[in-house]
């Protein structure tokens, strides 16, 4: 009797673990892709010494800057226009223009996948984020307290 009791005590702690640690697939906004732009993100320095230069110590060295171009995209929800750039710059991925992707903020950046594509998901910053038009020009709805 009490090893049946134990064997039913067990199965049922070992189904509510695998039911405690499967956790929910995460919720995802969707969201609109409208343009992308190249805007400057920083700059490159190249340059050399000489042995001369070198050897002397002095600052005589020619430097080549360059300007860094990162992707910058457009991504408009219902309620929100988002401007965001990869956070990998070396690798950054290309994304659809005018196709829905699905989109969720977790603490500091923005993870974006398009289902259409290789739903993989990636990161990205949010480098400004402001109301849409459509949801600035709503009024706002009267409580049941406000006399009318």
């Amino acid at each position: 009797m009490k090893k049946g009791v134990l064997c039913a005590a067990l199965i049922v702690a070992g189904c509510a673990a695998s039911v405690a640690l499967a956790k929910d697939e995460p919720s995802y906004e969707h969201g609109k892709l409208l343009h992308m732009q190249a805007t400057k993100c920083g700059s490159s320095e190249k340059g050399s010494k000489g042995v001369a230069e070198e050897l002397l110590g002095t600052d005589s060295e020619h430097k080549k800057t360059e300007d860094l171009l990162c992707q910058e995209y457009v991504l408009e929800s219902d309620r929100m226009t988002y401007h965001i750039r990869p956070k990998d710059e070396k690798h950054p991925a290309l994304l659809p223009l005018g196709e829905t992707v699905e989109f969720r903020i977790r603490k500091d950046k923005m993870l974006l996948r398009v289902p259409e594509g290789d739903d993989k998901e990636r990161e990205y910053i949010v480098v400004s984020m402001s109301l849409r038009e459509s949801t600035k020009e709503s009024k706002p709805v009267a409580s049941k307290n406000t006399p009318q």
